[in-house]
């Protein structure tokens, strides 16, 4: 299936692909639509709040910017979990070394999407800020809305780039995975203390 096709299934197929008793789309394609709809709540804000605010279109720009940075991270997600998957139990005909080589070089691949994800994440929960301050108030709910899910999004992100890591001792994308993840803990939480 193609990016394309993923992110033109009809809702209801979508959540009954995402129910199957299948590996994927697992949670790093969901995390990556979470993602996308924050960013597209941050657009609606912005520009429901042009007639007072000057920069309220730039800002609609930055989110759909986001917004279609993470939509399609979806599939990427969803295909690389599948290779990895795939690796682990087709080479049980090579020795153990080059069997664990192949398997952590596929699942270290399949640590970038959630690292990308969680990158996005981190700038929408930062977006999130400035639109849940400087908005129409009484659209702040959506704008805080989509704080909390660009939070939760960037963490448990950088929590699956550390599980498809695990083979891997010292990965630096571990560390930024998880700063990514804090930042966007900030960024939400200062959303939601002004």
């Amino acid at each position: 299936m193609t990016t394309t096709e993923f992110l033109d299934l009809r809702l209801r197929e979508l959540l009954d692909r995402v129910a199957a008793p299948e590996p994927a789309p697992g949670g790093g394609s969901v995390l990556a639509l979470v993602a996308a709809l924050a960013a597209g709540i941050l657009a609606m804000a912005a520009r429901a709040s042009a007639d007072f605010w000057e920069d309220a279109g730039g800002v609609a720009a930055q989110a759909e910017m986001l917004r279609a940075r993470a939509a399609p991270l979806a599939q990427v997600d969803a295909e690389t979990y599948e290779r990895a998957l795939a690796v682990r139990d087709d080479h049980a005909e090579l020795d153990e070394e080059r069997r664990d080589w192949e398997i952590g070089r596929a699942f270290a691949a399949a640590a970038e999407p959630p690292l990308q994800i969680a990158r996005v994440a981190a700038d929408i929960a930062e977006l999130a800020q400035e639109v849940a301050s400087r908005a129409d108030q009484r659209l702040r709910p959506d704008a805080l809305a989509a704080a909390a899910l660009a939070s939760a999004v960037a963490r448990a992100c950088a929590e699956l780039v550390a599980v498809n890591l695990t083979a891997t001792e010292d990965d630096p994308r571990v560390r930024e995975a998880h700063s990514h993840a804090e930042a966007a803990q900030r960024a939400a939480a200062t959303a939601f203390a002004a």
